[in-house]
């Protein structure tokens, strides 16, 4: 038999679905008591009519509820609480976020998928549901926060503007000077500052660039710190040893560019990969122009996915912390959902170098 019992008419939020209000209030009322283990839950007509809401909004908030494991149905009998769930709070989500990617990027690409991994254990831990968003999504208003991920500035600008001043909001790989919009990065100038250290302090003085374009911010940011950290040390940069690929890596205009670049006399000794896939590239230029690593070519690249360590010659590379990037940037947007007090503003993590085979002190040539 149905319970007995009314819920009081909800109102609508500003800037949030009306499905939502009527889910919090149903399940503020089963944690109450109000509706104990194993009791059945007015019908959905009865339930629109006692809160003032529309039958398609109240049939939501019931499914919502059902998905997140506190309310259970059963075929032609109805909906009831479900058992053990006084018992059992924690694992039932306490908010939903948006994670929100650019339209370009992969999931599969080692960077997104570290980053998302630590996303979801963050998520785990702290009962959150998750939603896949591209920029300029989430119409239905479902979520009550956002994690924008590696955003371009345009698209940073856009979201900015609509959602995060109603709705909590971090960044992930990326850097905002938006106030209220949190952001945790890799200390990416710090990164390529610690590849010219490394490969100056083995006596390479012709340092050459492969890496992204600049309208992504890790690229940018990765080619300040490689020019600043060169201008330190008075190493000059002809504009010949500097490549900047459109994507993610190189394409074959530019392979066959940096293998004319080594074939020449005056080629660079050591040249700094800004990515994995860029470091890829530049093993097979070296090969293409018959040289060797490291005993030709030094190469430091940037990331640390299992592969690398198989590479022949295994590569040096700066290591990014991306599960911990994830990790923390979700934790905090969490805080943020449930109005604690923020912990972290503009965070940078520093990368690990973890030297391999790849670089080693210049050869005479």
């Amino acid at each position: 038999m149905a319970s007995l019992r009314e819920m009081k008419p909800v109102e609508a939020r500003p800037g949030r679905p009306l499905y939502q209000a009527v889910k919090e209030a149903i399940r503020e009322a089963v944690d109450a008591g109000f509706f104990p283990p194993g009791e059945q839950m007015p019908s959905t007509k009865e339930l629109s009519e006692q809160m003032s809401v529309s039958l398609v909004t109240a049939h939501r908030a019931l499914q919502e509820l059902v998905s997140s494991g506190v309310l259970e149905r059963s075929q032609g009998k109805g909906t009831f609480v479900r058992q053990g769930y006084a018992n059992n709070k924690s694992v039932f989500a306490q908010c939903r976020v948006g994670l929100v990617f650019r339209r370009d990027v992969s999931l599969a690409d080692y960077y997104h998928s570290q980053v998302l991994e630590g996303v979801r254990q963050a998520a785990q831990a702290q009962s959150a549901d998750m939603m896949m968003l591209r920029f300029g999504e989430d119409a239905r208003q479902e979520c009550e926060g956002y994690l924008l991920v590696n955003p371009l500035p345009q698209d940073l600008e856009s979201v900015s503007r609509k959602c995060c001043k109603r709705l909590p909001a971090m960044i992930i790989g990326a850097q905002s000077e938006v106030v209220n919009l949190g952001s945790i990065d890799v200390d990416n100038e710090d990164l390529a500052k610690k590849a010219v250290e490394y490969l100056s302090g083995l006596g390479h003085r012709r340092l050459a660039y492969v890496g992204g374009a600049d309208h992504v911010s890790n690229n940018q940011d990765r080619w300040t710190g490689f020019s600043r950290a060169c201008s330190v040390r008075a190493i000059e940069l002809p504009q010949r040893y500097v490549l900047k690929g459109s994507s993610w890596r190189m394409d074959e205009r530019q392979r066959q560019e940096l293998t004319q670049l080594l074939g020449a006399a005056d080629r660079p000794t050591a040249i700094f990969a800004g990515g994995y896939f860029f470091a890829l590239d530049v093993y097979a230029a070296v090969t293409a122009a018959n040289l060797r690593i490291p005993q030709d070519v030094s190469v430091v690249g940037v990331d640390d996915p299992p592969s690398a360590a198989h590479l022949s010659p295994t590569l040096t590379t700066l290591k990014q912390p991306l599960v911990k990037m994830g990790y923390a940037a979700m934790t905090e947007l969490i805080r943020r959902i449930m109005k604690e007090e923020p912990v972290v503003e503009n965070e940078r993590l520093k990368a690990e170098l973890m030297v391999r085979s790849s670089a080693t002190g210049r050869q005479a040539l």
